[in-house]
């Protein structure tokens, strides 16, 4: 059924009618298109489902775009990126133009749909804010971190299986349960995956998060544990290049920590909530066992 997705969303960049747009978008790389599987899991394949899964795709590659323009990054998903290989404008541009498809395709469903997943995205906008003013300085607040995490990575998700309930007129508070603590699952996956896989794997310098200034969860547990004087050596990496010897400090101590392990086991809390309010529905339930057991 992705493909009958895929398919979707070819037809709406046709639709935009610009070349440029289409050859843009060709160089984008689909990635696992966890949101559209959600849909479509939820509210079945056919049309109107296929059309809302598409939309969401759009607008989650929007804001992929505007990401990598706002933390300068040279790829995605191992391929170069629009701003290395085009410049920030123009993926700022591609970015705008495809929010803007997507709202236009959008305003056919039901106002409360749109409502969902158009509040979404300004939700997952503030996020994205949140997520840069929180880089400027080391962050060492649990809740402040997930609140961040909730709007910038959840949120969109959380819309994606609220709607899709709405769609099928399902219970659309257990699936919006659902779609959120999968989403914070996810991300924490994803924060995990930063420090403990390599470079190949991830498509992006291993331990980049940090460089980049973002103090996700396994640095944040670290910190707690760690005397005064580690952490002031911690905070002093915040927000640099990592030469080999600090990347290794810094893991021999997440090591001696738990610091992995408590952030995969919150991982596991949150997938277990969403677990049972789906208790019923298998595929949805292998998609959370999928994603707590990924390796990137």
């Amino acid at each position: 059924m992705i493909e009958k997705v895929e398919q979707e969303i070819d037809r709406l960049i046709k639709e935009i009618n610009y070349d440029d747009v289409t050859r843009l978008f060709s160089t984008l790389v689909g990635g696992k298109r966890l949101r559209a599987k959600l849909v479509l899991k939820i509210a079945s394949a056919n049309e109107d489902s296929l059309l809302l899964a598409a939309i969401i795709e759009l607008i989650h590659a929007a804001s992929l775009l505007h990401d990598d323009v706002i933390d300068d990054a040279a790829l995605r998903r191992g391929n170069a990126s629009v701003n290395a290989t085009e410049g920030s404008k123009v993926a700022i541009m591609l970015g705008d133009i495809l929010y803007s498809k997507a709202f236009t395709s959008l305003v056919s469903f039901d106002k409360e749909i749109a409502s969902v997943v158009s509040s979404a995205v300004t939700a997952l906008s503030i996020g994205e804010m949140q997520d840069v003013n929180l880089a400027k300085n080391f962050n060492d607040d649990e809740k402040i971190y997930l609140d961040m995490l909730y709007l910038k990575t959840a949120s969109l998700i959380e819309a994606s299986a609220t709607a899709a309930a709405l769609l099928a007129g399902k219970d659309a508070a257990s699936y919006a349960l659902y779609g959120k603590n999968l989403g914070l699952s996810f991300q924490i996956i994803d924060d995990i995956l930063d420090i403990v896989s390599d470079e190949k794997t991830l498509g992006k310098p291993a331990m980049n998060d940090f460089v980049e200034g973002k103090c996700t969860l396994p640095y944040i547990y670290l910190y707690h544990s760690l005397d005064d004087a580690d952490k002031k050596r911690l905070v002093s990496l915040h927000g640099k290049k990592i030469s080999s010897e600090d990347s290794v400090w810094i893991k021999t101590k997440m090591d001696e920590h738990k610091s992995i392990e408590k952030s995969f086991a919150l991982a596991v809390k949150l997938s277990d909530e969403a677990k049972h309010v789906v208790s019923g529905d298998v595929e949805l339930t292998a998609i959370l066992d999928t994603m707590i057991q990924r390796s990137y």
